[in-house]
């Protein structure tokens, strides 16, 4: 007698999960599959790794500054974006001004991490709060920092030519750790001439955008919400801070 055929299987065949990504595999996925990276801080939201290389990036900046350019130098040309702090550093003395340039090239060294983790803690929950209440995105603040940090990446690459650039020989006039490298107008501008024009076109940075692109699409993968709302929460809070800054220091 023949054996009676198998029932056919019913319902739908589940999808094998994505193997877990490691942080360096999040590193490089970040600038060639960042859907991978942000899918994955779903499951495991660290971020130390891209946190320690902008640090040893940033301080490597730092110390070829202060070896080619010079302390006193970067403090002179940051002036000039600042006329109230500038005009207080032509008032002080001699001894005066030695000991802020001093005190600078010290706070350089301590505010790459320290500025950075804050700068990033207060981006996280602006945007933590607009996409889960604004939203209702299904993110977490944990996973919120990560997006930020790495989304955040694209600005090691910019320390990097930075220091390419000041080991090659990069004019001392006008440089400053904040904008060191040609990759927005304000490089090509006298920031004495206007201030708040000079840190607007600061913001349209090249890789500043790249970072605000893959902080949407962060938000958009990790929270699981629209890609045109995430991009248009990511762009509004940009703007805002920009000009907020801008009206500040001018």
């Amino acid at each position: 007698m023949a054996a009676d055929p198998l029932p056919p299987l019913s319902g739908p065949v589940p999808t094998p999960e994505a193997a877990p990504l490691s942080q360096g595999a999040r590193l490089v996925d970040t600038f060639i599959a960042p859907s991978k990276t942000f899918t994955d801080l779903r499951r495991n939201a660290q971020w130390w790794l891209p946190f320690l290389l902008m640090t040893v990036v940033g301080w490597g900046l730092v110390y070829v500054s202060e070896q080619k350019i010079g302390v006193q130098k970067m403090v002179e040309n940051e002036l000039q974006a600042r006329p109230r702090a500038e005009a207080r550093y032509e008032q002080a003395t001699p001894e005066q001004r030695q000991k802020q340039v001093t005190v600078t090239g010290i706070i350089y060294y301590i505010a790459i991490p320290v500025f950075t983790l804050v700068i990033w803690l207060v981006m996280a929950g602006l945007q933590f709060g607009t996409f889960k209440f604004g939203a209702n995105a299904d993110i977490s603040y944990s996973k919120s920092l990560a997006v930020v940090v790495y989304a955040g990446l694209p600005m090691v690459l910019r320390h990097l030519l930075a220091i390419i650039s000041v080991l090659a020989g990069a004019s001392a006039d006008g440089f400053t750790l904040n904008n060191p490298v040609a990759s927005n107008p304000a490089y090509f501008m006298n920031a004495a001439d206007s201030p708040f024009w000079y840190f607007l076109a600061s913001q349209m940075d090249i890789f500043l955008l790249w970072t605000l692109a893959l902080t949407a699409i962060g938000f958009a993968t990790t929270g699981k919400v629209k890609m045109g709302t995430s991009f248009a929460i990511v762009i509004g809070w940009w703007v805002v801070i920009t000009l907020t800054f801008a009206a500040i220091l001018s």
